[in-house]
């Protein structure tokens, strides 16, 4: 993947993540690339690093989207599915109409990160802010 598209996928995630005053996640663009069996499809990975105590804003993927806890645990919740700690070795997945309602470092003292794979429309963002 080019500079400039790992560039582009974390300004997307950053700039989604920061919209509502939250200090943006650590995010790292690691892999895109167009599915060629699946036509207008990509799958795009991103590594996640929350702060102690920190959370991301209401957002939504538009994707499908699969989760995989790196170190330590984060707390996970769509839009009315249960409140669920993912810890190292865990996943969490979200479907293209979850509106994720919690992220969030489940501790006040040591950093979380997390692998997340999206498959998604081609150049759509991967993450997208949705209003209160």
């Amino acid at each position: 993947m080019s500079p400039k598209i790992r560039i582009l996928i974390a300004a997307f995630f950053v700039t989604a993540l920061a919209s509502a005053g939250t200090h943006a996640a650590t995010v790292e663009a690691v892999f895109s690339k167009a599915l060629a069996d699946i036509p207008g499809r990509e799958a795009t990975v991103v590594t996640v690093e929350y702060q102690p105590g920190e959370a991301s804003p209401l957002h939504r993927h538009n994707a499908h989207t699969i989760v995989y806890v790196l170190e330590g645990s984060i707390v996970m919740q769509v839009k009315g599915g249960p409140l669920t700690t993912v810890s190292t070795g865990e996943v969490f997945y979200e479907t293209p109409d979850d509106i994720h309602t919690v992220s969030k470092n489940a501790s006040t003292s040591d950093s979380a990160k997390f692998l997340v794979l999206f498959i998604k429309q081609e150049n759509a963002p991967p993450t997208v802010p949705v209003a209160e």
